[in-house]
């Protein structure tokens, strides 16, 4: 079928290749049929399929497409000519290029291979993209399947295939509805300097954090990241057309007006004191305590220093291999909650309740951030002694 031309073949037929061939009980997304001649000469009929196959997310699943030379089958997963982040994609590949008699060990290294391997990765992109601009629904089903190998990609080989992927990047936003980087960008205020993000477990649960209120009340649009590869892509990407990403639990948004500044400048020296007793009270599981520059209703948050974010914690914990990585924690109060004022009178008056809000208000915020309490008990104990 792939020696005959485009015109000479309907999507049924090559439905009915695609299912037959690759042992699929439905048709594919959509199919990529080129025929390039120049410092390689060869003929690509690809598929990317409609569903992952049972395996794929697994170490088992292997990747490659089938080599012809002239119509003779050399290898039947020829993973070489297909890079990782696509290695969802099924078909073959037949060029004239190719000794029949070469090796495996010969592929590994045949020049013509790489060139026909970088040809293909970019047909893929293309078509990925024209999907994602002409058929929004298509790419969505595309997406929702095979979009984490996409963002592996993007993390994998210190974001080298980044410039490749960055603009088939797809995530949810306040809205709930899926959006480009793109898409971000162009509608971004004009006094908008970053991209900011959110991460969790879901989109609800991001939508409720603490730390997205100063954000949405300056009417910026939030990305909501819910794979656990997605802050360690943004990190490998640093910035998208020069927008720089900043996670919405930085601690520092960079939002107040010069005037709020100055005021949250003379409210920390003021509390400096008892935020050091408050830390100090907490036995080194924060690296600091301060007065909150992101919360707007909320009591209280953590944040985290350095590059290391609370959720990549958690995922790196989740791992089976053993991780000690820790991110910098940071407790931080709202200066504008009644709780700030209880805690200015108990560190003048009470401080072992002090301490005992402390480590409340701590266990509080873990709690927020979906991370366990190391003392359930000892935290119900707690608060039922300050509510008698």
């Amino acid at each position: 079928i792939w020696k005959k031309s485009k015109k000479e073949l309907k999507d049924e037929d090559y439905n009915s290749f695609y299912t037959q061939k690759f042992y699929d009980y439905q048709p594919p997304l959509c199919h990529i049929h080129s025929s390039v001649e120049g410092a390689v000469t060869y003929t690509a009929m690809l598929f990317i399929p409609s569903h992952a196959p049972m395996d794929y997310y697994t170490k088992d699943y292997e990747k490659g497409l089938q080599l012809y030379s002239n119509g003779v089958l050399i290898m039947d997963k020829c993973a070489d000519l297909l890079p990782d982040h696509f290695s969802f994609v099924h078909g073959m590949v037949d060029t004239a290029d190719l000794s029949l008699n070469i090796s495996r060990e010969m592929l590994q290294h045949d020049r013509q291979l790489k060139i026909i391997e970088k040809s293909l990765e970019r047909s893929i992109k293309n078509e990925l993209t024209k999907m994602l601009r002409n058929d929004r629904e298509r790419y969505e089903k595309f997406w929702k399947v095979f979009g984490l190998q996409i963002k592996f990609g993007v993390y994998n080989g210190f974001g080298a295939g980044k410039e490749l992927l960055k603009d088939l990047l797809f995530y949810s936003s306040y809205e709930k509805k899926l959006v480009t980087l793109e898409e971000y960008v162009s509608r971004m205020k004009e006094d908008q300097k970053y991209i900011y993000f959110a991460s969790g477990e879901t989109v609800d649960k991001i939508d409720k954090l603490p730390q997205t209120e100063l954000v949405k009340d300056k009417g910026y649009e939030i990305l909501y990241l819910i794979d656990s590869v997605d802050e360690f892509a943004l990190q490998m990407m640093v910035d998208y057309n020069e927008k720089q990403f900043k996670s919405v639990s930085a601690g520092d948004l960079d939002l107040e007006t010069p005037e709020e500044k100055e005021e949250m400048k003379a409210k920390a020296e003021e509390s400096k004191d008892m935020f050091a007793f408050m830390k100090e009270s907490l036995g080194g599981k924060v690296k600091d305590v301060r007065l909150s520059k992101i919360l707007k209703s909320h009591a209280v948050c953590l944040t985290s220093d350095g590059l290391l974010s609370i959720e990549m914690e958690k995922v790196l914990s989740q791992m089976p291999a053993e991780h000690d990585a820790k991110a910098e924690k940071v407790l931080e109060i709202n200066a504008e909650h009644p709780i700030y004022e209880t805690l200015k009178k108990l560190y003048e008056t009470d401080k072992d309740k002090l301490k005992t809000y402390s480590e409340i208000l701590y266990d509080q915020a873990l709690l927020v951030e979906g991370m366990p309490i190391e003392d359930p008990v000892e935290y119900s104990n707690k608060i039922c002694s300050l509510m008698v």
